[in-house]
């Protein structure tokens, strides 16, 4: 028996009649940006970012931040919209999401959800429940001073769900799991079940050769020098922004930091932006191969691979509209 929605419709049927989502996404540097311009242009689409680093102003260069002439050939969104020493949480990432897809399409076009970001990505597409716990300082240090394997201790008694599926070595996420269960005084995992937003979603992967993307890497990171990432971190210095902000602690501006700091020369800050960048795109395909099967992977060292994308996602559209 076919299993009924909303209207006496299958579910099948339900979900093809929902409003379309694109998600693209992949490790930094794998050509999410181009093929997404591409994209936009070619389904009448507009670019939603997932990428928490291209929240700030003024952090441009070493964010690999969308140029003015990129921005300007498809419409682009949540970028640039805090300053350095602003935090936008989670939660407020995902209302402005949600509200930005509802408006795009409102206006008959393709919302594109674009980035590396997979804890952004995911917030969105499975409709993450988010506690919105402001931030104690106090309770923090007093968490802080318990230690790692004290912190995992409690995190396990109160909550085994969270504890399970935090990895209890990041010490500041199980800060935060905590922070909110004591505060809210229910488990962490209880507050976060999901709610899928009510969209069809295709989520497209973007992939490479691990050498080839550590190549784009490295050239990326010589582009970056070149096009003047130390000025813009000495500007953002001269102007007020200290190396202690969290925005400060990505990657490029931290290692440059203690370049500026005497710490290291800057061919070493340099060497081990390359290194660390790095290790957080194989953390990235790692985040992202665990929704594998949500997920359709394509290899951007294929030849025509653009037109591949495409097609899938005209097909999937068309399907949609059956």
């Amino acid at each position: 028996m076919t299993e009924k929605a909303e209207g006496g419709r299958s579910k099948a049927e339900f979900a093809a009649c929902r409003a379309p989502l694109l998600a693209l996404v992949g490790p930094t540097a794998v050509g999410k940006t181009a093929l997404s311009l591409h994209l936009a242009a070619e389904l009448d689409g507009e670019i939603i970012s997932a990428d928490s680093r291209l929240f700030y102003k003024g952090m441009d260069v070493g964010t690999a931040k969308p140029s003015r002439d990129e921005r300007a050939l498809a419409p682009h969104h949540l970028i640039d919209v805090c300053a350095p020493d602003e935090t936008l949480t989670l939660a407020e990432y995902q209302r402005m999401a949600l509200a930005t897809i509802e408006r795009i399409q409102a206006n008959g076009r393709l919302p594109i959800l674009v980035g590396g970001t997979g804890q952004y990505v995911r917030a969105v597409i499975e409709g993450w429940g988010i506690p919105e716990v402001a931030p104690n300082p106090r309770l923090r240090e007093a968490l802080a001073h318990l230690g790692g394997p004290e912190l995992a201790r409690w995190l396990r008694h109160l909550d085994a769900a969270a504890a399970a599926r935090l990895d209890s070595r990041n010490v500041r996420r199980v800060i935060r799991a905590l922070e909110v269960t004591l505060t809210k005084g229910r488990p962490i995992s209880e507050l976060q079940r999901k709610t899928p937003p009510p969209y069809r979603i295709c989520q497209i992967g973007l992939q490479r050769d691990r050498e080839a993307l550590y190549r784009r890497i490295d050239q990326r990171v010589d582009q970056m020098m070149a096009d003047g990432l130390l000025a813009e971190l000495e500007n953002l210095r001269d102007v007020g922004y200290g190396r202690s902000l969290p925005a400060m602690s990505g990657l490029g501006y931290r290692q440059l930091w203690a370049y500026l700091d005497g710490e290291m020369s800057l061919d070493d800050a340099v060497e081990r932006i390359k290194f660390e960048t790095h290790r957080f795109a194989r953390q990235q395909a790692t985040w992202f191969r665990r929704d594998d099967p949500a997920i359709i992977w394509f290899d951007m060292e294929t030849d025509g691979v653009e037109t591949a994308v495409l097609t899938f996602v005209q097909n999937w559209l068309n399907a949609g509209q059956a």
